[in-house]
């Protein structure tokens, strides 16, 4: 993880990446609750993002999994919708599993899968992939894609680029992905919108955050596969029976991905403020200074 970064610089962040998030005028009321289950009667698919709700990095957040049991006993449909891009599927299930959680397959909804369903459109090329080397590509690897590491040649060589894991990635590769990109424009698809996300250690630096300086630096035009952007939204609503919007809960730990892609789909959303990228902020100011408000906060599930 990269040293500097803390929650108030990664909201101010946010903040000032705003324009190039999807537009909401819907804002809650930001009603504090006591206790999540209180607030779930009114809907019959509640979203959980993962990073800061249900884990912290590699550890389960206590009571998590329970939670999600009681609901399913309550009769409501349940799906994880996480901007987690650089892991397989069957990576993510195990992680799951591991953690105590019972998901199914069709009940996790990735930035991978938005990512994977938006190239599909696109005609076959070889894909630079911003993604540790060491790692498995899993579905990826069957687009063509090609790990960016220190090789200059290859950043040239490639016909587009997909950012889905910062594990590894140095200012190094981020110079010369930009300079590549100055020299010959080519696609840029962002399979992890998330500038950051809570780790045990603290926040790390993910690929949303190196796509916006490559748009800073560069002026390409890049295409973001993941929250706060309606594809993933409505990958999940696809695998369930039709549903109304006002019958979802957007459960998160951020407000530029959660609470505002869950409003700009027409969900209701309740912030989760105890252990992700809000903790230890004034979450009163900080809904004010984004203009983005849930409709509920609550300190954990």
């Amino acid at each position: 993880m990269r040293p500097g970064i803390d929650p108030a610089q990664a909201l101010a962040e946010y903040r000032r990446l705003r324009p190039r998030l999807p537009g909401c005028d819907r804002q809650g009321a930001a009603a504090e609750t006591a206790c999540f289950l209180d607030i779930v009667a009114p809907y019959d698919l509640i979203l959980f993002d993962a990073y800061g709700v249900l884990n912290v990095g590699e550890t389960a957040i206590e009571g998590a999994a329970q939670t999600i049991a009681t609901l399913r006993e309550m009769g409501k449909a349940v799906s994880v919708v996480s901007n987690s891009a650089a892991y397989p599927k069957a990576h993510m299930m195990q992680r799951y599993a591991r953690l105590g959680f019972d998901f199914s397959v069709d009940e996790v909804i990735t930035s991978r899968d938005a990512l994977l369903a938006r190239v599909a459109q696109e005609p076959a090329r070889q894909w630079g992939v911003m993604l540790n080397p060491d790692k498995d590509m899993g579905e990826i690897s069957g687009l063509g894609g090609i790990a960016l590491a220190d090789d200059p040649n290859i950043y040239d060589d490639v016909a587009g680029f997909l950012l889905v894991g910062a594990d590894g990635w140095t200012d190094a590769r981020q110079a010369l992905l930009e300079a590549s990109l100055a020299r010959h424009a080519r696609p840029v698809f962002v399979g992890n919108p998330d500038l950051v996300a809570p780790r045990e250690d603290g926040l790390s630096l993910e690929p949303g955050w190196f796509a916006h300086r490559l748009i800073d630096a560069t002026g390409v035009s890049v295409h973001f596969c993941g929250k706060p952007f309606p594809n993933i939204f409505e990958l999940a609503l696809a695998r369930r029976a039709p549903i109304a919007p006002a019958r979802v809960l957007m459960v998160g730990d951020t407000l530029h991905t959660d609470t505002l892609g869950g409003a700009q789909a027409g969900f209701s959303t309740a912030l989760v403020t105890g252990h992700g990228s809000l903790l230890g902020l004034d979450v009163a100011a900080a809904i004010k200074g984004s203009d983005i408000a849930p409709d509920y906060i609550v300190a954990e599930i």
